[in-house]
């Protein structure tokens, strides 16, 4: 099973690493957390890894299908909450300026929402659970 660890790397950034690669982040640079907008936020992360997920996974299907992808971007808009702290009105915009979809318009909606990151959300019924360790193991 893969495992990804975040670590405190001093004053509020933190390390985190996947797999060989290390991702580092901050925190919001307001006086409750602290943060000097070094590195984007985790939520930043994690609306960008779906943003970035999506626009994956359109692209292979354009390269297996002989759409032209060149120039594809994948906008992602949403609305910050602070109580509780979450993201809500979600929405995707991909742009393929170079393509012809003719019939294929909803085929790569169908792609949108079978990225990982995609499936994984809707997928969730739940929380997350949640262990703690202390020093005693």
């Amino acid at each position: 099973m893969p495992v990804v660890k975040s670590y405190h790397a001093g004053e509020m950034i933190f390390a985190t690493q996947v797999g060989n690669h290390q991702i580092l982040s901050d925190v919001p640079p307001s006086p409750d957390w602290g943060g000097k907008d070094r590195y984007p936020t985790p939520p930043d992360y994690f609306v960008a890894s779906l943003a970035s997920c999506i626009a994956a996974f359109v692209v292979q299907y354009c390269n297996r299908v002989g759409i032209n992808s060149a120039d594809m971007s994948v906008e992602l808009t949403y609305d910050k909450e602070t109580q509780p702290a979450h993201f809500k009105n979600l929405a995707v915009n991909i742009y393929l300026p170079n393509a012809e979809l003719a019939e294929r318009t909803n085929a790569i909606k169908r792609v949108a929402h079978h990225c990982t990151v995609h499936e994984t959300i809707s997928r969730m019924s739940g929380e997350v659970p949640v262990n703690v360790f202390d020093k005693s193991g």
